[in-house]
């Protein structure tokens, strides 16, 4: 039996503003094209990219750290996306 391997990306928050309510229903929407369970690990808690309402409640700064972490078929493809994403797409 092949023992799947959760992947996971260590980046930094580069937007001004954070991740408030409008990068954050850019990262649902983006995570929602991706079957595998997708969360978002801040200072050891872990939030649901593809709820609003989870990402909203991390309430990350420019400048703290975050980890991106995926779990499935397409979790490569995943963790691809939303790092360019967080990291060039939410200004």
């Amino acid at each position: 039996m092949e023992v799947m391997k959760m992947m996971e990306k260590k980046i930094v928050i580069q937007n001004e503003t954070g991740i408030h309510a409008r990068p954050a229903g850019i990262i649902v929407k983006e995570a929602a094209k991706f079957k595998s369970a997708i969360t978002i690990e801040k200072a050891g808690k872990e939030y649901n990219a593809k709820s609003i309402m989870s990402l909203m409640t991390m309430a990350a700064k420019k400048g703290e750290e975050i980890v991106i972490k995926a779990n499935g078929e397409d979790e490569a493809q995943a963790i691809e996306a939303l790092t360019n994403l967080i990291l060039n797409g939410l200004e």
